[in-house]
């Protein structure tokens, strides 16, 4: 048989246990800043690590395919004994190898830049490099790439970030048709508001006006799963994308229209020269 408390202990106990919760109401709600804070520097550092997995894996296939066509001109040269057919191999080689060397070049410019802080960057160089890993996807995916740089000044941005962007950008670009297409990345500068403007336009199949106002919100996606090349919509590219560019000071807008395709225009603000 369980004691019986006196009535004034009970009312002793309950008026007790009000201050008590508050207090642990109180902690919890001064913790909540600190929690959220510390789950978006996990999401940001899960996003870095999604976008250097993005990275190795489509230099891992650029470079392969590198290796093998030396590997595949090597045997040709090495199995007919004719100067023209030898020739021909050795240039093929060469081709190749300085195509390597091109792609290693970019990886280790990426590596570098490691540092997280804001400097002149030169987005034209970017978007070459960018194109150099990505050439490979695009002529497996009969993806037609037209470039409009226009001669524009540097932007006051992290690099590797605005790499990061372009590159989501063009793979969903990619995704976007299935059956091949265009894409048209273009440079433009916006003197009288001293920005830069990068455009990545693709022929592929829209989005419907009724998704578009949620395209940047984290974990929306209007993808149904992976490709056949294993990327599929987990939702964090684009939001991701947004966060980068509204970190530069900048802006990004979608235009799309289905059937006909879809457009992202991102605008950087120019690098200030002392």
């Amino acid at each position: 048989m369980n004691p019986t408390l006196p009535a004034g202990n009970a009312d002793s106990l309950a008026t007790n246990a009000v201050p008590v919760l508050s207090l642990a109401g109180s902690s919890s709600l001064a913790s909540q800043p600190d929690e959220v804070e510390a789950l978006r520097q996990q999401l940001a550092q899960a996003q870095r690590m999604a976008a250097l997995g993005e990275l190795t894996s489509t230099t891992t296939h650029e470079f392969n395919n590198v290796l093998m066509t030396i590997l595949n001109y090597a045997k040709i040269g090495l199995r007919h004994k004719d100067e023209a057919t030898r020739d021909k191999a050795l240039e093929k080689i060469h081709g190749a190898a300085q195509r390597a060397a091109k792609i290693t070049s970019t990886v280790l410019a990426v590596a570098r830049n490691r540092s997280g802080a804001f400097e002149p960057t030169d987005l034209k160089q970017i978007v070459e490099d960018t194109l150099v890993l990505l050439e490979r996807e695009m002529t497996k995916y009969r993806i037609a790439v037209e470039l409009q740089l226009a001669a524009v000044p540097e932007v006051q941005a992290i690099g590797n970030q605005i790499q990061q962007v372009l590159i989501n950008l063009l793979i969903n670009a990619r995704q976007a048709m299935p059956s091949g297409g265009r894409v048209l990345v273009k440079l433009d500068h916006d003197a009288a508001n001293g920005l830069v403007e990068l455009t990545v336009r693709d022929t592929g199949t829209g989005i419907p006006q009724d998704k578009l106002p949620r395209i940047f919100d984290a974990f929306y996606t209007t993808k149904s799963g992976p490709d056949d090349s294993g990327r599929g919509g987990t939702g964090l590219g684009l939001s991701a994308c947004k966060q980068i560019v509204e970190a530069h000071q900048g802006r990004i807008r979608v235009e799309s229209t289905v059937g006909k395709g879809t457009a992202f225009t991102i605008k950087l603000p120019i690098a200030s020269r002392p």
